[in-house]
């Protein structure tokens, strides 16, 4: 089967940000802008290569907290979504603490967790799974409330239990916006882990910069922003493929032919 060939449109995002690098290197190489105020993205680029084994290293650790992070956050969402759906009392009471839960500094969070959790991987877990949490409840609730009433009714003249329902009509329905949720969290988790670095951390990208940002090695520093960059767009395009395979009939929304 052809590929088929991509479009204006699809070549379009990649076409702005060569054109935006284009832009920084003219302009760093015209002004003559300092290494340790503002390197070119050639010099980042050959910085990440020559510390790519200790880039490595401390991707690895930031990525397993933001996928375990994640991933917690997923299932704690949905079971609270669930709750809050089916228990209008339940929801009264915990929608408020939900927003109140979103207004904390993460780095207020990042200096008392290690101090009550300890200093392991416990308190950056828990900072990426208030950070991601949160976007995966309200869109699935909102995914949930949003079902067509045509035909919740058309299962209700048809004698279908409250359950069944559920499991077949609504959840279904709410695919999509709890894929929505994901996809903003998993850009989410990538940030949280690198915050929960700042503090109480020996590795880790957060960790890297910290250390390379005072030693003024500026390169290095936005050669680990790149690379956090580059994860939390591949961690965006596996969702889309993701919610591609396991939602078929919201297909028409997403780009088809990266999946085909």
């Amino acid at each position: 089967m052809k590929k088929p060939t991509p479009t204006a449109e699809q070549l379009a995002p990649y076409l702005s940000i060569t054109g935006l690098l284009l832009i920084w290197e003219a302009s760093v190489r015209i002004f003559q802008v300092p290494d340790f105020i503002l390197p070119a993205p050639s010099q980042v680029l050959s910085a990440g290569y020559h510390i790519r084994s200790l880039l490595l290293y401390h991707t690895g650790v930031t990525l397993g907290e933001a996928l375990g992070g994640l991933l917690l956050a997923i299932a704690i969402a949905f079971l609270i979504a669930m709750l809050l759906h089916n228990l209008d009392w339940l929801y009264g009471m915990i929608y408020p603490l939900l927003i109140l839960s979103q207004t904390i500094p993460l780095v207020i969070l990042a200096i008392l967790l290690p101090l009550w959790l300890g200093w392991g991987i416990a308190p950056k877990i828990v900072i990426v799974v208030l950070v991601c949490f949160f976007p995966i409840v309200i869109n699935l609730l909102n995914g949930l409330d949003d079902v067509d009433p045509d035909q919740l009714s058309l299962f209700h003249s048809m004698g279908a239990s409250p359950l069944a329902t559920f499991f077949m009509v609504k959840i279904p329905a709410a695919l999509p916006s709890f894929f929505t949720g994901i996809r903003i969290s998993a850009t989410y988790s990538l940030m949280a882990a690198v915050i929960s670095e700042w503090v109480g951390a020996q590795r880790g990208l957060g960790y890297f910069m910290t250390i390379k940002q005072k030693a003024f090695a500026i390169d290095e520093v936005l050669a680990a922003v790149l690379v956090i960059c580059l994860i939390s767009y591949l961690l965006v395009k596996c969702t889309d493929g993701l919610e591609y395979w396991l939602v078929p009939w919201n297909r028409e929304n997403l780009p088809e032919e990266e999946w085909n």
